[in-house]
């Protein structure tokens, strides 16, 4: 498979799950209240991967402030394609790398 096809594709996959945890949002909010977290589906370009986070609402908002960051399960980056900007308990933050990934990322970002 041509490099920038897999790129492509392993993009859209993460665009597709950041996409779910935007319409869930509402959802979590809506719980959240009493334990100021969220549960969300891991972003990772692995289209099978169905591994739920919890993280707090700030981290989250603050993850969706970039529309090139993935909130993903801890181990599941890859590492040709993106980079780890930062970890936290039982999940990392990934920034897509320049190129196509970063350009579907921010052509799906539900925010923008």
């Amino acid at each position: 498979m041509d490099e920038e096809v897999r790129r492509k594709r392993v993009a859209a996959n993460e665009s597709l799950f950041r996409s779910l945890n935007e319409r869930i949002e509402d959802i979590n909010r809506a719980f959240s209240v009493a334990t100021d977290s969220m549960s969300i589906v891991c972003e990772c370009g692995d289209i099978l991967c169905t591994e739920q986070l919890e993280l707090d609402l700030a981290t989250y908002e603050h993850v969706r402030s970039d529309p090139t960051w993935f909130v993903i399960a801890t181990g599941h980056e890859i590492p040709d394609v993106e980079d780890v900007v930062s970890r936290h308990e039982g999940f990392d933050v990934v920034c897509k790398h320049k190129g196509t990934g970063e350009t579907v990322a921010i052509a799906t970002d539900p925010r923008g």
